[in-house]
């Protein structure tokens, strides 16, 4: 049975779920195709299934008439269950939330879909986010709703052995963006240089194409303030494949992944750390509470607080028996609730309250 997943650019957390979720899915014989409206880099890692590009109504109707889906699943883009449906679309349709940043936009976001979902949709689907479940259950009290952790192959992207790096690196993934945070992450970073390591390096990860110039001009401004300019390494758009290399030394180097955002869905970029053994410390941004159990799979800080976050993770770099329990705690934890098989024991679940039959 082929089944369209729907999403506005192959870039982020979304595109890597995608990625999984499609060789997830091959092994129970369904068929994923993936349509995104548009691209905003060259790059977009091979997802092992067909992938569309495309915005345009004629377009998109003939990928829904030679496609035959049995279900779609659009993320995000509650409109769009309108325009598939006037596009001639009459099956299954479930809405998925992988996250709206900060909790007043997600309630304001799902508020506004209501119409949308309950007139032409079937259900609602969600990786275990408490925020978003409670809003499903708030605002949809007859939807079926449907909520599982994301698929997670630790087989294929897991820890390599690279030489020591000479210096700690404490890292950031994200977007420019207020809700990522990353103004924390930078006076964390020059508060854990004064204070725990002088010789702390900075490496941040962000898509350039996802950020506004003015967030861009704050941030130069904000590291010179800080004199952080030596002591920060900035990698655009890196390969997926290439980042377990990354996650690999910088858990070896003795530093960490640091989470500052305000808000998460399920963030893919912290189950691919740990599965590099690289230990994390987060914020408690809702989403990651499926896979961080503190000082057991990682380390919370609260959100704000600079002097709390460099009491942890001088704890997290400094006391080595902690910090090799959370790396071995952590990977255990992901290969038992988040692996490829029992996200697709989950989906078949999903399809058959759906009364959705598999063909194969």
């Amino acid at each position: 049975m082929n089944i369209l997943f729907v999403y506005y650019v192959p870039s982020g957390g979304v595109e890597t779920l995608n990625r999984q979720r499609s060789a997830s899915l091959k092994t129970v014989k369904l068929n994923p195709h993936f349509l995104y409206y548009r691209k905003e880099r060259d790059l977009v890692n091979d997802h092992e299934a067909p992938v569309y590009i495309t915005n345009t109504d004629e377009e998109i109707k003939e990928i829904l008439d030679k496609g035959n889906y049995g279900l779609m699943i659009i993320i995000s883009d509650y409109p769009a269950i309108q325009r598939f449906r006037e596009l001639g679309y009459k099956g299954p349709i479930v809405l998925e939330i992988q996250g709206y940043g900060p909790k007043h936009v997600a309630a304001a976001e799902l508020t506004k879909a209501v119409s949308f979902v309950t007139t032409y949709g079937d259900g609602l689907l969600n990786p275990k986010t408490p925020h978003i479940s409670k809003l499903f259950d708030d605002l949809y009290p007859k939807t079926p709703k449907f909520q599982f952790n994301n698929s997670f192959d630790s087989s294929k992207f897991s820890y390599q052995t690279f030489p020591k790096h000479p210096n700690p690196i404490l890292a950031w993934i994200g977007r420019l963006e207020d809700n990522k945070n990353w103004r924390e992450f930078l006076y964390i970073g020059r508060k854990a240089i004064d204070t725990i390591n002088q010789d702390i390096e900075l490496y941040m990860f962000e898509d350039p194409t996802l950020s506004t110039p003015q967030e861009r001009e704050a941030f130069k401004q904000l590291m010179k303030k800080l004199k952080l300019e030596s002591k920060i390494t900035i990698h655009p758009n890196v390969p997926n494949g290439k980042m377990k290399e990354y996650f690999s030394i910088i858990g070896d180097s003795g530093g960490f992944l640091c989470s500052t955002s305000k808000v998460e869905g399920a963030p893919y970029s912290i189950l691919e750390a740990i599965s590099c053994r690289c230990p994390v410390l987060t914020t408690d941004s809702d989403g990651v509470r499926s896979s961080i159990i503190h000082n057991q799979t990682g380390k919370y800080y609260t959100l704000g607080d600079i002097d709390e976050a460099i009491t942890e993770a001088t704890e997290l770099m400094n006391n080595f028996s902690l910090r090799e329990q959370i790396r071995m705690n952590a990977t255990y934890h992901l290969i038992r609730e988040f692996s490829p098989q029992e996200y697709a024991k989950n989906f078949l679940k999903m399809l058959k309250t759906l009364g959705i039959e598999n063909k194969g």
